[in-house]
C-alpha cells in the first residue's frame, strides 16, 4: 500500500531514510543532508530540496514539478531507475554513478559536472548551463537539448543527439560512437580523439575542430568559419559550405564548396591520402 505524505516540511539528517512505496505531494525539505537515502518506489510532486544528497542509493523514483536548490549539490547518486519531469536544478554535480536516467522538460541553471559515470540517459526538451556534463557517460539518447559550457561528453560512449544546439568548447572529446543530427555545434577543438563519430545535416563552427579522430563521417553539413581541420584524423565528408583551411588530414575524402587554404607541412604524418574535391564554378 502506498504512504502518502503531504504539505510537510523536513529537516535534518535523513529524515525519510529508507522509506519506501510513498507518494509526496508539496513537501520541503529544508537544511538537513540526505533526507531520502535509500529510498524506493517513491512518487515526488511539487517537491523542492533545499540541501545536500537528496536522493542517494535510491531506486526507481518519480521527480515532477519540483525543485533543486543552490544548496541540494551533489543531489543525485547511486541511483538508479529514476525519471524528472519539469524539474528545475539549480545546483552542480547532479547525477554520479546512476543508471537508467529520464528527463523530461528540465532546465539545469548550474549544471557543472553532472552526468558523470552514467549509463542509460534518455533527455528530451532539457536546457542547461554547466561546463564537464556527461564525463565518461555511456547510452546517452538526446532529442531538443541546448547546452551552453564547455567541455561536454568528454570520454563517453554510444551518443545519439538530435535536433539540439551546443554552446561548448572541446565537445565530444576522447568519444566512440557518437551520432550527432540536425544540430549546431559552436565551440573550439571538436572532437579530438574520438572514433567513430557521424554528425548528419549540422551547422558546426569549430576552431581546429575533428583532428586525431577516426572514422569520422560529416554527412551534409555547414562549416562555418572552420581553420585547421582535420589535422591527423581519417575522414569522409561531404560539407555544404566553404572550409576557411584544412591541415594535414590523414585519409578519406572531404567534398566541400571550396577550402580557402589546404596546409600539408612537414609535421604530416605523411603519405597524406586524403582526396579534396572543391564545388567550385
Amino acid at each position: 500500500m502506498q504512504k502518502i505524505i503531504e504539505n510537510q516540511e523536513f529537516e535534518g539528517e535523513r529524515p525519510l531514510f529508507m522509506l519506501k512505496d510513498a507518494k509526496l505531494n508539496n513537501v520541503k525539505f529544508n537544511f538537513g543532508e540526505s533526507p531520502l537515502k535509500e529510498s524506493k518506489n517513491i512518487e515526488l510532486n511539487n517537491c523542492t530540496f533545499t540541501y545536500k544528497y537528496p536522493l542517494w542509493y535510491s531506486s526507481n523514483i518519480k521527480l515532477s514539478s519540483s525543485t533543486l536548490e543552490t544548496m541540494a549539490r551533489s543531489g543525485i547518486w547511486y541511483t538508479n531507475d529514476i525519471s524528472l519531469f519539469d524539474v528545475t536544478i539549480n545546483c552542480p554535480k547532479t547525477f554520479r554513478h546512476s543508471k537508467r536516467i529520464s528527463l523530461s522538460n528540465c532546465v539545469f541553471t548550474s549544471g557543472d559536472e553532472s552526468f558523470w559515470f552514467c549509463e542509460d540517459i534518455s533527455l528530451n526538451n532539457v536546457k542547461a548551463n554547466g561546463d564537464y556534463m556527461f564525463l565518461n557517460s555511456k547510452n546517452i539518447n538526446i532529442d531538443n537539448f541546448e547546452i551552453d559550457g564547455n567541455y561536454c561528453f568528454d570520454g563517453g560512449k554510444n551518443i545519439c543527439v538530435r535536433n539540439s544546439k551546443l554552446i561548448s568548447k572541446d565537445s565530444f572529446w576522447n568519444c566512440e560512437n557518437v551520432y550527432v543530427e540536425n544540430s549546431i555545434i559552436r565551440g573550439e577543438y571538436i572532437g579530438w580523439n574520438s572514433k567513430n563519430v557521424v554528425f548528419k545535416n549540422c551547422i558546426i563552427e569549430s576552431n581546429q575542430g575533428f583532428c586525431y579522430m577516426e572514422n569520422l563521417k560529416l554527412i551534409d553539413c555547414v562549416l562555418e568559419n572552420t581553420d585547421l581541420a582535420f589535422e591527423y584524423s581519417s575522414v569522409e565528408a561531404t560539407i555544404n559550405s566553404s572550409i576557411v583551411s584544412i591541415k594535414n588530414p590523414l585519409s578519406g575524402t572531404i567534398v566541400c564548396d571550396s577550402v580557402g587554404e589546404i596546409i600539408i607541412d612537414e609535421n604530416s604524418k605523411k603519405p597524406c591520402k586524403t582526396q579534396i574535391f572543391e564545388r567550385k564554378k
